[in-house]
This record gives structure tokens, C-alpha cells and sequence, in this order.
């Protein structure tokens, strides 16, 4: 088993990664408190089961599949399933499922009797890599991504990389495009890991390498206030077509690959980038229109009284922040 630490002083908590994690999260629960555990109509029902399977007092919560169970309609759906088993402060919640569960489960977690405590048990290689870490929960509002939330630790994660196998090809590959943002931002010897004919030959140690780079970041910036906003790399025009399309054909790490591509103007790390995507079956560009993108951009969080923070590669592994007037991203766009 490998263990990877994010000391963050009394929110500090461990990430667990072992092929066949998932027949042993009984060990993790502490019996004696009750356990509902939150997942999708995409997570196998055998998995949802095995879980159950060792808790003292569980309870099962499915919601449905996709970036529309980030709803306020969901969100109440779940409190109110714990209000009706009356769960207290001291009980669980376990997040079974992607990185939109990891998201859903976490507020829910954050917000209700003010804070109660969950784990992260990640199913995609999405959540594997990056959402399940870094204590960013949300829920989307009108078509906005992420802009009502929190920062919410979990208590620990558990990554078990035996349960990729049930994924359909597209969505490891909207995973790793997650990686590879990592890789380009910080650490060429991840990125180098994607010139090879497979990257899921190397599946376990891009996690390992993805999560250390993540939780030394958030380990420096928690709170998202400095060095953390690197991570956004990709995400600012990214979020803005996830939102054009209102949450259909575009899947988030898709849409991320959108987003870094149109942020990169070295040719040599596009040159780079080209077999990679082509490899992924990740697009380099796609229709949409552009004032439309860029007005969705504008609602989102990052903007600060009419600039915005936009992440930039010196080369690959080495990112900065710069600040721009919000309707220069136009130029990117």
C-alpha cells in the first residue's frame, strides 16, 4: 500500500492507494456511527453493495449520473435522506463515485449540522487523480460550475485503481487529461509519462505522481489565494464551454484539454501536446460561440472587479499567474 499524506496541521489526513482498497473500507468506518454512502446510477451497484457490506449502520443514497446531480434539487435530496435516518454530527458520509459525487458528498458534508465528516472513495481516474483531494466541494447554480461551495477536508481518501476497470474509454482518457494539466504545470517527468504508446501502463504512477504534485500545492495554499490557482490551468475557458454546453456532450476533462490548448502559444509544447490529444482522443478545438463562452467566463468566481487570474506555461513543468483585464481573454478565446 502507498500513503501519501497531506499535512494540512488538525485537517491533515491520509490518501490510501492499494489494488483491491475497496474490500477494506470496513476497517476505515468506525462501526458504530451510521454511514451513507452517496453515489450515481453510473457506479456499479456491486460496488455501492461491497461497501455497505461493511458498514455497521449504512445506508445507500443513488443519485443520478452527470454534472446535473451537482443541483440544489440533489443536494436537498441527500440532506433530506439524512435528516430522515437522523444522522447527527458524528456520523459519516462516504463518497462513492467521480469527481462530481466527491463534490456533491463533500458540501452535503460541509454544510450539514454545520459540518460532519466524510471519506472519499474515487471511482474515475478524474477523481483518482485530482477532485478527490484538496477539501473544493461544490454545486453548480444556473448553469454556473462550482459557484456555490466550500473548502471542506475529507477525513481520508481510499483509491483502489483496481475499479478503472469498469470504464468506458473515454472517460480514463478525460481523466488523464487531468495528469497531464499536472504534468505540464509542474513536473516534466509526469508529462513525459504520456509520451509513451499507453499512459494506463503507467496508471499507478500517475496517480502517485499527479497526488503528490496536487497536495504539495494545497499543502503551501489551501485556500486558493496564491500558488493553488496554477491548478486552474485550462479551467477558466474550460468551465466557460462546460457551461455553453450545459452539461452535455463536453465531459469536464475534455473540456479542460480545450482550455490548456487555447492557453499555449510555445509551438514546441504544442508540437508535444499534438500525439498526446491525438492519442487521448482529446479534441484541440470545438464549436462554439465565442461571446457566449466568454460571458459564462465572466460569471465565474475567479474574477475580481474586472480582472482576471489566468494560468500560463514558461515550458512544460513550469507554470505562472497573470492578471488581465477580464475582456483580454477574448484573445484566447
Amino acid at each position: 500500500m502507498k500513503k501519501i499524506t497531506v499535512n494540512l496541521k488538525d485537517k491533515s489526513y491520509p490518501i490510501l492507494i492499494q489494488r483491491g482498497l475497496l474490500n477494506q473500507v470496513g476497517q476505515y468506518l468506525e462501526g458504530h456511527r451510521k454511514v451513507m454512502i452517496v453515489t450515481d446510477e453510473g457506479v456499479p451497484e456491486e460496488y455501492a453493495q461491497r461497501v455497505l457490506a461493511q458498514c455497521g449502520q449504512g445506508y445507500v443514497e443513488r443519485v443520478i449520473q452527470g454534472e446535473g446531480a451537482k443541483s440544489m434539487e440533489v443536494y436537498q435530496q441527500i440532506l433530506r435522506r439524512m435528516l430522515k435516518e437522523r444522522f447527527s454530527r458524528k456520523d459519516l458520509i462516504v463518497a462513492l463515485g467521480g469527481g462530481v459525487i466527491g463534490d456533491l458528498s463533500g458540501f452535503v458534508a460541509a454544510t450539514y449540522m454545520r459540518g460532519i465528516e466524510f471519506i472519499n472513495i474515487p471511482t474515475t481516474t478524474l477523481s483518482q487523480i485530482d477532485s478527490s483531494i484538496g477539501g473544493k466541494v461544490a454545486i453548480n447554480l444556473d448553469g454556473i460550475k462550482n459557484c456555490v461551495g466550500a473548502f471542506w477536508q475529507p477525513k481520508m481518501v481510499l483509491i483502489d485503481p483496481d475499479v478503472l476497470a469498469t470504464l468506458p474509454q473515454r472517460h480514463i482518457n478525460n481523466g488523464l487529461a487531468e495528469a497531464l494539466k499536472a504534468g505540464l504545470i509542474r513536473d516534466e517527468s509526469l508529462f513525459e509519462l504520456f509520451e509513451t504508446d499507453d499512459p494506463m501502463e503507467h496508471i499507478e504512477k500517475i496517480l502517485y505522481k499527479s497526488l503528490m504534485m496536487k497536495k504539495k500545492v494545497v499543502e503551501i495554499d489551501e485556500r486558493e489565494i496564491g500558488v493553488r490557482r496554477i491548478l486552474n490551468f485550462g479551467h477558466t475557458i474550460g468551465h466557460g464551454i462546460e457551461s455553453y454546453y450545459h452539461l452535455h456532450d463536453v465531459y469536464h476533462g475534455e473540456a479542460v484539454a480545450l482550455g490548456m490548448m487555447k492557453m499555449i502559444k510555445d509551438e514546441t509544447i504544442r508540437e508535444r501536446l499534438h500525439p498526446i490529444y491525438q492519442r487521448l482522443n482529446l479534441k484541440e478545438d470545438i464549436d462554439y460561440d465565442r461571446q457566449q463562452v466568454y460571458d459564462f467566463i465572466t460569471k465565474d468566481k475567479k474574477i475580481d472587479g474586472g480582472t482576471l487570474t489566468i494560468v500560463l506555461l514558461r515550458k512544460i513543468g513550469e507554470a505562472y499567474l497573470k492578471d488581465i483585464p477580464t475582456e483580454k481573454i477574448k484573445e484566447y478565446l
